[in-house]
């Protein structure tokens, strides 16, 4: 076969067909000169062919059967191969040099035979005349030398195809009219046959990939024979090439009619009919290629849809009509659309509608299926909307991809789709297809029916009029009856509707129309789900429809690229009959769909707020009308779900898609503030924060997954998401480790909370940070940034940053300090706490000091606390008692560097210091519980001034009475004086006189003690501060003699300290005794002599003097 397909170039010939019936020369460049070779011998170009006829052809038939002797031994060796090929290519030359010859000799030298005369006839003229006998005399015995086509084996008859090429066209010119006949009939007979036994073994899904020919010379054949019949048709008025090959595929499908002749052609057609479809197809298709053998994308050969009309009047089954019809398709994509052919296939599917059209033995592939969503069903009635061109792999496997009436669909259209077919195509076609449905009809749908139904009136709606065929098709399935139509039906029927709506969308038409009648049956069906006197058998069955309709919902939203449609119109009342009676599973796939709906929202708002309308489609409203319908959306959401999702948060055993579609209601609060209910303004994203995640009642499984998806969606307060972890989680349990790890680790990835982690040098290395340590890392951040700004603007901008950050804090706090859970309040008053001591420069400021105060006052302060009449809350002076050195720092630098309310600061720290000063301080000293005292641990310098301030104030008498836990404050006292080593005499002037004054008026041993060290500790810090005349002027003349026994303890420390007050102890002496009028006083005398005797020089020059008055 390699061999002798090289006679592959006898096409060649069939380029001269043309040329001979245009009675043009075939070759005009060739056989020029007198002489030719053909077959190795030369001969005179212009007479050869007439003087030796028998001997060309002699040797002609010698290459010929030389040929096919080279066939029937062709080798799969190579090398012999090679060979063979060489040689018989050799024999291909010869035989197209000869055949040429013979078209050109007739052309220019065969002179038209004349009349015979009488006289003398010259023996060649003789030899001329008898020439066209004699060809055809050559021409018969070479047929008769190659045999019928149909007779020869399958491997020869692609090698004996030219040969009959040359015998029965070339005769053409040389023969009567019915000598061409005979020949063409039995050629395309032959055909035909072959045809026949290769579609005896093609299966029915390959049709359109198994062709009718076993090789391409059988298929050039075609194409030549094709080209031919019509120039013959159009030049000299004959059957065209259909005219030929429809009679006698007549004969293949009806047999010999009596008196007709036979054709020859076998009666045992494995199916006479398909086979029909099969070559109609075929032979259409080597119609698009011209006459070089190119495939063209225009027909080259006219139609048949004559013939092909009355096939399609058969009614066969599935496994034949999906063959026949793809068939019909096939010829529809290269002949153009024929209105007929698509209305006697719809007069067809419009009676078995209710079909499956499946094919048994294609197993699943053959099976039907109901599209399970609306966008599938969309996209299945697109597909056929967009019919594959001929040549792709899709179309050709058709046959197991889609039932017949599925391409059918395709048919149509096409049809729908032309442009410039005559006529209107919808108007020709909706007619035909709106008169088949009225009411009985649509009742007589089943399952299978109903969903033909809706791909069939889709197609019609994107091919066609759209708004015209929905709707049609929404006035014919309203004739359904609710109550009668079983709930598959009914979610068939609602699964229909929501594609329609999708095909709207699509195009930009408003959905309001089509969208609130179904969203009113949506609610009748949802109210009968809800009443407690349905069965639950029938509720298990309504729940299909209902959950068809939460899906196509939820896919119309996702698909809308604006959501300015009327979205809105399916979120009707019945949601609010259908979620409170959803059960666990039921209610998942609720509360999904409104997931669903928030995020598109959400994203939707944020491409319009990013791009702006540039991004919309061109039917997109103005940019007012868009925000004013994403409003309506919005408050849509809000008044149909969040009464739901706030009723159930509470529960024990929340669903998980509660948290998500809490998270979205949290961002939509964030995004449109405008669009939440009253009862929820004028703050709804604190509120709504509140009411899902800062409530002990709340689940913790709840609280981690409402907490995870505001992280995960941008929610930019870290501080209290922290102050979420630490005070929701750390309450709850222990089980929730890996979670609050996992959400620890997403805040602290957050951009921005890594961006201020690294300026500030606080990377975490750890990998696993516990959610405290991480607040204090992320507070300690904000704080050292802020200490390292220079510009002002960037503190401004840091200081906006940061009460961003913390938002209303102290609302979100409230609830714990209601409640006094011991530990919330530990958390709160320590998160605070850290707060107010990193950041006490930026609460400082201008911006942020109201926060600091109202810190104070809500945390420090607070009016319970000050209530006299009340016992303070235990669980507050806990939280307290632990946490008040970080605010007391805090406050002291706040207080040093505030440029406005520095004073009120100050003031507003000495209150808070005087007030846990002694709340804190034991009834008894202990050197534990002083030591650690709240105020000491605070250990600021700062603080050392107002210390000693507050101090004052607890030492004062009351008269002679000691003030209460005299012994804890001196105990209190001498610890600060020990931690402190401040020698500034103001400060030290202050402790003095009233731990002089308890040294001189208790008794009690441990008084005295603490007193005296603590003298001791003033005297060697600053000596200065001891020479303080006050204290001698304010008791001297009502404590005479304590005092001078004081001064002698204050002698014995350092005398020249006491020294220095001789002149104003002498002189306060004297005045004393003056104002008694009796003289000297001898005891006073005696006191103050006794501490003069502990003074050295001085005092023993003032005990001369005294002598002397």
């Amino acid at each position: 076969n390699y061999i002798i397909t090289s006679l592959i170039k006898f096409l060649s010939i069939s380029l001269c067909y043309k040329l001979l019936l245009l009675k043009l020369d075939p070759s005009p460049t060739d056989f020029e000169v007198d002489t030719v070779d053909i077959f190795g011998f030369p001969w005179v170009t212009e007479t050869a062919l007439v003087e030796y006829t028998k001997l060309l052809f002699g040797l002609f038939r010698q290459k010929v059967f030389r040929l096919e002797t080279l066939v029937q031994s062709s080798s799969h060796d190579f090398s012999q191969a090679s060979g063979l090929h060489y040689e018989a290519e050799e024999l291909r030359q010869q035989c197209v040099l000869f055949l040429t010859y013979i078209k050109v000799f007739i052309h220019r030298f065969l002179e038209v035979p004349l009349p015979v005369d009488e006289g003398f006839v010259h023996p060649y003229c003789e030899l001329e005349a008898q020439l066209p006998s004699a060809l055809v005399e050559e021409l018969f015995g070479i047929t008769l030398l190659i045999g019928r086509l149909k007779d020869l084996p399958a491997n020869v008859q692609s090698q004996v195809v030219y040969a009959h090429q040359f015998v029965d066209l070339t005769g053409e010119t040389l023969t009567n009219v019915s000598l061409f006949e005979d020949h063409l009939n039995n050629l395309l007979c032959d055909l035909i046959i072959v045809a026949m036994n290769k579609y005896s073994k093609v299966r029915p899904t390959e049709t359109l990939t198994s062709n009718h020919y076993y090789c391409a010379c059988t298929k050039e054949l075609w194409i030549i024979l094709i080209h031919l019949l019509e120039h013959r048709s159009k030049t000299q008025h004959t059957q065209s090439f259909w005219g030929y090959v429809n009679a006698l595929l007549q004969v293949v499908l009806k047999g010999v009619l009596p008196g007709d002749r036979d054709p020859g052609l076998p009666a045992n057609c494995k199916d006479p009919l398909g086979f029909t479809w099969w070559l109609i197809t075929h032979l259409a298709q080597l119609g698009m290629y011209n006459r070089n053998g190119t495939l063209q994308n225009e027909k080259q050969l006219e139609d048949n849809w004559s013939f092909v009309l009355e096939l399609l009047k058969s009614s066969l089954p599935e496994e034949q009509m999906r063959m026949l019809v793809h068939c019909c398709l096939s010829l529809n994509l290269m002949w153009g659309s024929n209105v007929s052919a698509v209305n006697t296939l719809w007069e067809y599917y419009s009676k078995n509608l209710n079909g499956l059209f499946s094919v048994p033995w294609l197993g699943v592939s053959g099976l039907g299926s109901i599209s399970p969503t609306p966008l599938t069903l969309l996209e299945q009635a697109k597909s056929c909307c967009s019919p594959e061109p001929m040549t792709s792999a899709s179309h050709a496997q058709l046959y197991r991809s889609a039932n017949s009436f599925l391409i059918f669909l395709r048919m149509l259209a096409l049809h729908l789709s032309q442009e410039s077919a005559p006529g209107a195509p919808w108007r020709q076609i909706k007619g035909r297809i709106y008169s088949k449905f009225h009411a009985r009809r649509m009742a007589e749908l089943s399952e299978s029916g109903l969903h033909n139904f809706l791909l069939l009136f889709l197609v019609l709606a994107r091919c066609g009029d759209l708004e015209d065929a929905a709707g049609r098709a929404c006035d014919l399935l309203s004739l359904l009856v609710p109550r009668s139509v079983p709930p598959t039906l009914c979610a068939l029927q609602w699964r229909g509707q929501l594609a329609l709506l999708l095909l709207f969308g699509g195009h930009g038409l408003d959905l309001a129309p089509l969208a609130s009648k179904l969203s009113s049956a949506f609610t009748d069906a949802a109210r009968e789900f809800y009443l407690k006197t349905t069965e639950p058998a029938r509720r298990t069955a309504l729940w299909h429809p209902l959950s068809t309709y939460l899906e196509g919902t939820a896919e119309l939203w996702q698909t809308s690229a604006t959501l300015c449609q009327s979205e809105e119109s399916l979120l009707g009342e019945g949601f609010g009959l259908l979620l409170p009676a959803c059960r666990t599973a039921e209610l998942n796939t609720a509360l999904s769909f409104l997931q669903t709906a928030l995020t598109q929202l959400r994203r939707v708002r944020q491409r319009f707020n990013q791009l702006g309308s540039s991004d919309f489609p061109s039917w997109a409203p103005p940019p007012s009308v868009v925000k004013e319908r994403h409003l309506v959306v919005a408050v849509a959401l809000w008044t149909h779900f969040f009464p739901f999702l706030r009723g159930l948060r509470l529960s024990q055993t929340p669903p998980p898609q509660l948290a998500d579609a809490a998270a979205g209601f949290t961002l939509l609060a964030l995004d449109m503030p405008s669009s939440a209910p009253q009862d929820l303004q004028p703050h709804p994203l604190q509120a709504i924060i509140q009411c899902f995640g800062w409530d002990e009642m709340l689940c913790p499984l709840l609280v981690t997954r409402y907490l995870n998806h505001l992280l995960q969606n941008g929610y930019s307060q870290p501080f209290v998401l922290f102050l979420f972890l630490l005070t929701n989680f750390t309450l709850f349990s222990k089980v929730l480790d890996e979670q609050l790890a996992e959400l620890t680790r997403l805040v602290l990835r957050l951009p921005e909370i890594d961006s201020l982690l690294q300026r500030a040098s606080l990377q975490s290395t750890a990998s696993k940070l516990e959610p405290k340590p991480a607040l204090a890392l992320f507070i300690k951040s904000v704080g050292r940034v802020y200490s390292t700004l220079q510009l002002l603007a960037e503190r401004s901008s840091l200081v906006c940053k940061a009460l961003e950050y913390v938002g209303d804090v102290l609302k979100f706090i409230k609830p714990y300090l209601l409640n006094r859970s011991s530990d919330g309040l530990q958390l709160t008053y320590w998160t605070l706490g850290c707060v107010v001591k990193h950041w006490s420069p930026l609460l400082a400021t201008t911006k942020a000091q109201s926060l600091l105060l109202r810190i104070v006052d809500v945390l420090l302060l607070p009016h319970s606390l000050l209530q006299q009449d009340k016992a303070s809350p235990t669980q507050v002076l806990s939280a307290l008692r632990d946490t008040l050195p970080l605010y007391l720092q805090g406050l002291s630098v706040a207080a040093s560097v505030s440029q406005t309310q520095g004073v009120y600061l100050r003031q507003q720290l000495r209150n808070v210091i005087a007030q846990y000063m002694s709340r804190f301080l034991p009834a008894t000293p202990t050197t534990g519980a002083v030591a650690n005292h709240p105020v000491l641990l605070a250990g600021c310098e700062r603080l050392f001034l107002h210390l000693c301030h507050s101090y004052v104030c607890l030492v004062s008498f009351k008269g002679h009475a000691p003030p209460h836990r005299l012994a804890a404050v001196l105990s209190f006292l001498l610890e600060l004086l020990r931690r402190n080593n401040d020698t500034d005499p103001d400060l030290l002037t202050i402790t003095l006189p009233p731990a002089l004054r308890c040294l001189m008026l208790v008794n009690e041993p441990q008084v005295k003690r603490l007193s005296a060290d603590c003298l001791q500790l003033i005297v060697e810090r600053c000596l200065s501060a001891v020479r303080d005349q006050t204290f001698v002027e304010e008791n001297e003349a009502l404590y005479e003699l304590q005092v001078y026994s004081v001064l002698e303890t204050v002698a014995i420390l350092s005398p020249s300290t006491v020294s220095s007050l001789i002149p104003v102890l002498s002189l306060s002496l004297r005045n004393t005794e003056q104002k008694r009028g009796l003289g000297r006083n001898i005891s006073l005398r005696n006191a103050y002599k006794s501490l003069l005797g502990l003074l050295g020089e001085a005092g023993q020059a003032e005990l001369v003097s005294l002598e002397e008055d």
